[in-house]
């Protein structure tokens, strides 16, 4: 009789068990989940969804929203440039070739600390494009050093705790004297339902957010990877950027969310 009266109850747990493996999925594959949607799927009532996200929730396999749910954001932990520069690098590549495209001979052009910038500042060494580069990232001087068709301008200033470049008040001072064409600017993470764009230490948040206003045209260098990461100071947000550079299509649901900041993106 005790095995009888727990069979059904095994049943339930069973088809929750299949329901939140099916949620999770989702909710890694493609970025969020809605309640409504998911409750005529499973047909089960939105109460009983609204506990299945709270169960996962605390889990730490998902947050709960308004509405739904989204996937989990990581705090990235490769600090210096030189363990990303290895990384995703086909990524950086296809960014820095979009990059490149928006370039003219003549362009006063910033590039700041970031790795997609190191590949760009590589390219535009072999592109024979004549422009004057600014920069306070010690590999892009390194990547640009020999290059004939290019004017280079360092910014000085003290260098950040890792050696890969020049950040805070000295390097701002001499930034707010230049305007620059075009700029691109490195980003640890982007948060974009809360508009947020974030680096690892404010100096560093400071000289890009100069960057940006001292420039006609700011874009981010942005692996699309990244919206799913955060660092740990906000220094823009994404409409002080004139847009977004990336690898490849972002998904759907960050596509909604990039339409409704009015952001215009490249990939």
């Amino acid at each position: 009789m005790d095995d009888d009266r727990d069979v059904p109850y095994k049943g339930e747990q069973m088809l929750a068990e299949g329901r939140h493996n099916a949620i999770v999925d989702e909710v890694s594959a493609v970025g969020s989940v809605k309640v409504k949607e998911l409750a005529l799927r499973f047909g089960v009532t939105e109460d009983c969804i609204r506990k299945d996200l709270t169960l996962l929730e605390k889990r730490g396999q998902l947050k709960k929203i308004y509405g739904g749910a989204v996937r989990l954001r990581t705090h990235a932990t490769d600090y210096r440039i030189s363990d990303r520069l290895g990384k995703h690098i086909e990524d950086k590549r296809a960014i820095a070739t979009k990059a490149l495209e928006l370039i003219n001979d003549g362009d006063m052009v910033f590039l700041d600390m970031s790795t997609s910038n190191i590949v760009l500042a590589q390219m535009l060494a072999d592109s024979g494009r004549k422009i004057t580069l600014v920069t306070n990232c010690i590999q892009v001087i390194g990547a640009v050093s020999s290059a004939r068709n290019i004017k280079l301008i360092m910014l000085g200033g003290e260098t950040n705790d890792r050696r890969d470049g020049f950040i805070g008040a000295l390097t701002i001072e001499q930034m707010e004297r230049y305007r620059f064409d075009i700029a691109f600017i490195g980003a640890v993470g982007v948060d974009l339902e809360n508009d947020r764009v974030s680096t690892y230490i404010p100096q560093d948040g400071s000289t890009k957010h100069c960057a940006i206003a001292s420039s006609k045209r700011s874009y981010l260098m942005l692996e699309t990877r990244k919206f799913q990461e955060d660092g740990t100071y906000f220094f823009a947000r994404m409409s002080d950027f004139t847009g977004a550079i990336m690898e490849r299509s972002p998904e759907k649901s960050q596509i909604k969310l990039l339409e409704e900041l009015n952001v215009d993106w490249i990939a």
